[in-house]
């Protein structure tokens, strides 16, 4: 048995179907264990390796596998709140009840209710967006990279010219790059300025020697930041200028006043106030919803992006529309907001606060943890200067094995490697995960 390509071990390897035959599961599923469990045998004597002890057992493991669902939940304890592998922003609750409610059954998605006919989807958000950012009109759509593909083709497609400034043609997560979103749109790109420094005086300089200019695109650097020797041109100036402008703000900031937290992001109702044609951000970030691009401004600008074609190819479903509105129902309160919305909540969370659960974790672990201090991060191409300093639960042992071993637990446990510890955050746990966190690390660490 295990010689390099023993004839007579792989003889006796069983048939797929006898193997199958075997484990309890539908047939589909048991081919499928079966087969892989064979192939595992097959391979490792022809490699020389002894035979398995079980093929049972393997071909089991095999479906446990195949059973267990591919989009599971996980833990977070990396401190990057809004971490764009973990699928950003966590839900509030009031969102995550709409969701269930959507998914029940049927909704009135595309119904009004009153006369008994066709509605918009964009309906049950319109209004809130409007009194949450002073808009005339609304829409929302898929994701944040999706509202401004819509609102360069709808205000300055076909073959118009929109006006950027060099500082501003940044590339967003997944290699997507501003100037490509442009030519997508159909529109013509002219860059303005430098990459540090623009003035006023440059798009001035543009209207007067271009006759096609449709827009104007203003590209806040949410996931990077130019200092020193800097200038550029506010939104109020450049909404002056008598062109149409698309202000792409990034994150989505509601949350009362841009220094709270320490946060110092573009507003969008500052943004709709200046003038914007159209202001666009993303749903999943600092506003802490769903994945969603949301579109508010100027009513007929608004209403061209609805008429466009490309408007129904990235129209938002209806269960991410409903954790959507759930999440912006919670801004009428700030208050609630603030506390009711995981990411808002984690960006504020307090010294004391996050010192109870870093100690409350540390000590359940026992002798293999210590609370040292380190820096969270907002993540999600968002607040790249911002350091959330605060008390973390450093383990003793090798990191990477130990980090494998944490995503292997049920639920995953993920953790964060820096300076050569593994480092487990309070700021993005809640009270309920700490348990969990502490069975997982207790299983994964040496007796």
């Amino acid at each position: 048995m295990g010689t390099r390509g023993d004839a007579g071990t792989l003889r006796s390897l069983p048939a797929v179907h006898e193997l199958a035959a075997a484990l309890d599961a539908p047939h589909s599923l048991a081919v499928a264990a079966a087969r892989r469990a064979i192939d595992d045998e097959r391979a490792a004597v022809i490699a020389g390796a002894p035979a398995a002890v079980d093929l049972v057992d393997r071909a089991r493991q095999h479906l446990a596998a195949l059973q267990q669902p591919s989009l599971r939940r996980v833990v977070n304890a990396t401190g990057v709140i809004l971490h764009t592998n973990l699928g950003r922003a966590p839900l509030p609750a009031a969102a995550r009840e709409a969701v269930a409610r959507a998914a029940e059954g049927y909704s009135n998605l595309e119904l009004d209710l009153e006369s008994g006919e066709r509605g918009s989807r964009h309906a049950h958000v319109e209004r809130l967006l409007g009194e949450l950012t002073g808009a005339e009109a609304a829409i929302v759509v898929n994701n944040g990279a999706g509202a401004v593909l819509l609102a360069a083709a709808a205000i300055a497609g076909l073959g118009k010219a929109i006006v950027v400034a060099r500082g501003q043609l940044v590339e967003i997560g997944g290699g997507f790059r501003i100037p490509e979103v442009i030519v997508q749109s159909g529109a013509r790109l002219i860059e303005v300025g430098t990459t540090n420094r623009t003035r006023l005086a440059d798009y001035v300089r543009a209207l007067e020697t271009h006759d096609d200019v449709g827009a104007i695109m203003r590209v806040h650097q949410s996931n990077f930041r130019t200092v020193g020797f800097v200038e550029d041109v506010t939104v109020e100036a450049l909404c002056e200028l008598g062109v149409p402008v698309i202000d792409d703000v990034g994150s989505g900031w509601l949350a009362g006043q841009p220094t709270m937290m320490g946060v110092e992001e573009p507003l969008l109702s500052a943004s709709v106030a200046a003038g914007a044609a159209i202001v666009c951000c993303s749903g999943d970030k600092l506003l802490g919803g769903p994945q969603a691009g949301l579109i508010v401004g100027r009513r007929a600008a608004v209403a061209a992006a609805r008429r466009h074609p490309l408007a129904r190819a990235l129209r938002i479903d209806k269960l991410s529309l409903a954790a959507l509105e759930a999440t912006l129902r919670l801004y009428l309160d700030s208050d609630q907001a603030l506390a009711e919305i995981p990411a808002l909540a984690m960006l504020a969370a307090d010294e004391a606060t996050l010192g109870e659960r870093a100690t409350r974790l540390a000590e359940a672990i026992g002798r293999h943890a210590s609370v040292i201090r380190a820096a969270a991060k907002a993540g999600g191409g968002s607040l790249p200067l911002l350091d959330l300093e605060g008390p973390v639960v450093s383990l003793d042992g090798e990191p990477e094995g130990l980090a494998r071993a944490l995503r292997a637990a049920e639920p995953p446990v993920i953790a964060r490697i820096h300076d050569g510890r593994l480092l487990l955050d309070p700021r993005t746990l809640t009270d309920d995960e700490v348990p969990i966190v502490v069975r997982a690390v207790k299983g994964a660490l040496p007796g």
